[in-house]
């Protein structure tokens, strides 16, 4: 079943164009990851599915209805949670997690306090002293122990330490197994690549790669090290093989897909010390299409 699905969004704000028909579903019990920097279109994005903004043409539909006319319907099974959460100063966290689930319907008292030892939170704090870690778990702990059918979060571990992050993650993973569905915006590719079953990367206000992990690696490339007793003749002449380093008969070097078979071949006339090949990150995909962007400084 389908819970969200943009439908050839498009967004300007004056002629500026910032959504180019931007389409993707993510069905029940689903994790989708969505990617890409500052700039790309995400936060429009974001905010168009939650009703903030209006598309200039295209659709948004959460539980089959509109995101736009029936905003405060679907938010009653929404929970959100920004990069940078702002919150009243002179309450307590503990006081801001309460009214949180008050508006959301929900008193599930045992696994609020379950989830404030896991995220290590003092709820007895006002929000005015809290660091910008302590105010993500709080809107985190809400949103987690509502009962949500999709939960939005956008850069959510924003300020969080390598032990919450963990923790983070597992709870998503939980929410997963009770049939939940996740949209996560995150710019921690590993994170990504750990809890999402589908990844759409946005570049300049539209998607340019869409899939499974498995399906976006075929799109890049191996990386191998291989350590030799001799010189790897003609190595730069193999096709398919790109920005070859070598230190003391060590190489790095990187493979097309569709081209490592022939590469193994090549290898194999040489008497090998080692050879590892690695399968491409999360982040060396984002790279192919962001790298030119980011060594300009965009």
């Amino acid at each position: 079943m389908t819970l969200l699905k943009v439908d050839y969004v498009t967004k300007y704000f004056g002629k500026f164009k910032a959504l180019n028909g931007v389409d993707f579903i993510v069905e029940e019990g689903e994790i989708f990851g969505f990617i890409g920097p500052n700039g790309s279109g995400k936060s429009t994005t974001i905010k168009a599915i939650l009703g903030m903004l209006k598309p200039t043409s295209g659709s948004i539909e959460i539980f089959g209805k509109d995101a736009w006319k029936d905003a405060v319907h679907i938010h009653k099974n929404i929970a959100y949670v920004p990069g940078d959460v702002n919150l009243w100063p002179n309450l307590t966290g503990g006081e801001v997690i309460d009214l949180f689930l008050k508006l959301s319907g929900t008193n599930n008292v045992e696994k609020r306090d379950e989830l404030i030892e896991k995220f290590d939170l003092d709820p007895t704090k006002k929000c005015g002293s809290y660091s910008k870690g302590n105010r993500q778990k709080v809107a985190l702990i809400a949103a987690f122990t509502t009962d949500a059918k999709l939960l939005i979060l956008d850069e959510p571990t924003s300020g969080l330490d390598p032990l919450m992050e963990k923790v983070f993650q597992d709870c998503v993973l939980d929410k997963k197994k009770e049939g939940k569905s996740v949209l996560l915006s995150s710019h921690i590719l590993s994170e990504v690549e750990k809890l999402c079953d589908r990844v759409g990367i946005i570049r300049k206000g539209e998607i340019v790669e869409m899939g499974t992990l498995d399906d976006l690696r075929h799109l890049t490339r191996m990386r191998f090290v291989v350590q030799t007793n001799e010189a790897l003749m003609n190595l730069d002449q193999q096709t398919g093989i790109h920005d070859i380093f070598n230190e003391e008969n060590t190489y790095h070097f990187q493979v097309d897909s569709e081209h490592v078979s022939n590469v193994i071949k090549y290898l194999s006339q040489f008497e090998l010390l080692k050879l590892e090949s690695m399968p491409p990150t999360l982040e060396d995909l984002f790279m192919t299409h962001y790298g030119v962007d980011i060594e300009r400084g965009e």
